[in-house]
């Protein structure tokens, strides 16, 4: 599977130097016109290797590639040359079959955000293709604005693929219109507050599920007269589900603390006894995580091994009989195993 969309990614990449045109796509499920050189009717998998092979071949010759690019006020012009007549039959050959594509509206590379959005729109674009002598010649144009702006941003990106090849490839390309929103974007601190703050990403994969339940194994440890980072970890688990994703998303969340994370729920008097400081640095944020739902244990058999005692852990943790009898109980109550160790 993860060839597979390795290999798509590199389909799209090609057809798009070839063509001038990030339409040249196929849905979801990868089938093409299953045409060209096996003519109509060719299998889907024999067009989907014919593909792969002329695309990777075209990319891997990307340096023999010329590709001039003409802005028009609702859209571009563009030639896409080469010199190498191998090389200028392909982009003939590919950009025939593209157009046939933007008229089916078959895509591809739709995790791309750019070309994804490009092709919603695939109706409202004019594609007129011209033979040059080493190449091929593209004007695209819509009548809506909107649309003839993803159509000069993407023809930007398919001159990178000209000029740098597999490298762009690899890379997203961000749709023009939200780019000054994701410069603004702004940390938030839904619950959990001060501590463990995150961004609002609505539209990303992986959306925070309802009704999850996670159990955090903590062992790391910190500086004494600090914060220790893996108790920020966990409010920002917190901040996640409930403002990070497009809608928030109920939680349940425990934490067991054991290793060089042991003292940390001490009460302020018994920490800075131990620990020389004026008080537990780690207290103010657990306190937020207890008051946001947060289920806070500690292992006994480390506590009493480090020279602490039940009785001096602040009231708002639980002492378990030990870490593993914690760890095993929440997993087998169909809590997610997530460690924060050494």
């Amino acid at each position: 599977m993860k060839t597979s969309i390795l290999r798509n990614g590199m389909l799209v990449i090609l057809i798009c130097v070839v063509a001038g045109s990030a339409l040249a796509q196929r849905g979801p499920g990868g089938r093409g016109h299953g045409r060209g050189k096996g003519g109509p009717g060719q299998g889907q998998g024999q067009g989907h290797d014919r593909d792969h092979a002329d695309f990777r071949y075209l990319l891997t010759n990307h340096q023999k590639i010329k590709r001039e690019v003409r802005e028009l006020p609702n859209g571009v012009q563009t030639i896409t040359e080469s010199q190498d007549p191998q090389v200028a039959a392909k982009i003939r050959e590919h950009v025939y079959w593209m157009k046939e594509r933007i008229e089916k509206q078959q895509p591809i590379r739709m995790r791309d955000p750019l070309f994804a959005e490009l092709f919603k729109h695939a109706g409202q674009i004019k594609m007129v293709t011209e033979n040059t002598p080493n190449g091929v010649r593209v004007q695209e144009t819509s009548e809506n604005p909107y649309v003839a702006k993803l159509i000069k941003e993407h023809a930007k990106t398919v001159s990178e693929f000209v000029k740098r090849g597999f490298p762009e490839a690899m890379k997203n390309h961000p749709v023009p219109t939200t780019r000054n929103e994701v410069n603004q974007r702004e940390y938030i601190h839904p619950v959990i507050q001060h501590y463990g703050k995150v961004v609002q990403l609505p539209d990303a994969a992986q959306q925070p599920r309802p009704e999850s339940k996670i159990c955090v194994d903590l062992t790391k440890g910190g500086d004494a007269d600090q914060l220790n980072p893996s108790i920020e970890k966990l409010a920002r688990y917190v901040n996640i589900y409930q403002g990070a994703g497009k809608a928030p998303a109920s939680v349940q969340i425990a934490v067991v603390l054991h290793g060089d994370a042991t003292l940390c729920v001490l009460n302020d008097d018994a920490y800075a006894q131990r620990f020389k400081t004026e008080s537990n640095p780690n207290l103010d944020c657990l306190h937020e995580l207890h008051e946001a739902g947060v289920e806070i244990y500690v292992c006994g058999q480390s506590l009493i091994g480090k020279g602490g005692q039940p009785e001096e852990v602040v009231v708002f943790a639980d002492v378990s009989v030990s870490a593993l009898t914690s760890l095993v109980n929440l997993q087998t109550d169909g809590y997610a195993y997530v460690p924060l160790l050494k």
